[in-house]
């Protein structure tokens, strides 16, 4: 097997003096979609942070290709939570692409025949060409996580971090861009870590699932992981697992510590 792109070894984050989770030993493999499942508040952002360099281990270790984890490394792509730009937000569809290709550089990019073939390809990889040239603010929510999704991929991640992003659209728009990120981490061989409250838009494409729970957590393929008896020890309470017609439905889980739920989300606009 070839060598893990991301390994976390005994690693532990504590916030605000409060442990979100503890010894987890994570590897994430070129081309794996990992699925980050949990309540709000089990620290599933926190753990993105993490590997972004935002946050540092209370204990153990973070590498990434071999090298430990640190803040702006351009070989990590991020798709934040959907959100709709301001309206009169000057941004086009393109000029938000090229964002993840110079974004972090201080003062205006300027114009060259390679960039702008770079953004082109890219606008093209994420079904987004048409629309390169219209004002961010005027697209629909899935046409922006499209842009968000090619901006992450303008600097040829070799790890990609998806935070929720399917968050707040339609049943159609989450199967395009479930989709999008399924196709392009096969094409690329990009490792995928996917932040989301619900599998099911994407559970045929999971390889494996990171549940986090009290601390604790499992790792293995959703059929080892998503069941009743591992999540009822999991959560040390009784848990039903329900599938139904190719979906999962998870009942009775605790609703992990609901004043500690700003850890995972307050400054979720601080993110790359």
């Amino acid at each position: 097997m070839s060598d893990p792109v991301l390994s976390l070894r005994d690693a532990e984050l504590t916030l605000g003096g409060r442990v979100l989770w503890s010894g987890l030993d994570l590897d994430v493999r070129p081309g794996e979609f990992m699925a980050v499942l949990g309540a709000n508040g089990s620290g599933k952002t926190s753990l993105l942070r993490t590997i972004l360099g935002q946050h540092r281990l209370s204990a153990g270790s973070a590498t990434f290709l071999g090298e430990p984890v640190r803040h702006g490394d351009r070989r990590i792509g991020y798709v934040p939570q959907q959100r709709l730009a301001d309206e009169g937000t000057p941004l086009r569809g393109r000029d938000l692409v090229a964002l993840g290709l110079d974004g972090h550089r201080w003062g205006v990019a300027l114009p060259s025949r390679a960039r702008r073939q770079r953004v082109d390809a890219v606008l093209e990889s994420v079904g987004a060409t048409h629309y390169a040239r219209v004002p961010v603010a005027g697209l629909s929510g899935g046409e922006q996580q499209r842009l968000r999704i090619g901006q992450a991929l303008a600097g040829d991640p070799r790890l990609l971090l998806c935070d929720e992003p399917l968050l707040s659209l339609d049943l159609r728009a989450q199967g395009v861009v479930s989709e999008l990120i399924d196709r392009t981490r096969t094409d690329r061989g990009f490792g995928v870590l996917f932040v989301t409250h619900d599998v099911n838009p994407v559970l045929g494409m999971v390889d494996r699932v990171l549940y986090l729970a009290g601390r604790r957590f499992r790792v293995g393929t959703p059929d080892e992981v998503l069941r009743s008896d591992v999540l009822s020890d999991l959560y040390d309470a009784p848990v039903d697992v329900i599938r139904a017609r190719g979906r999962v439905v998870i009942v009775g889980a605790p609703d992990q510590n609901h004043a500690h739920e700003h850890d995972e989300h307050d400054h979720a606009g601080d993110l790359p």
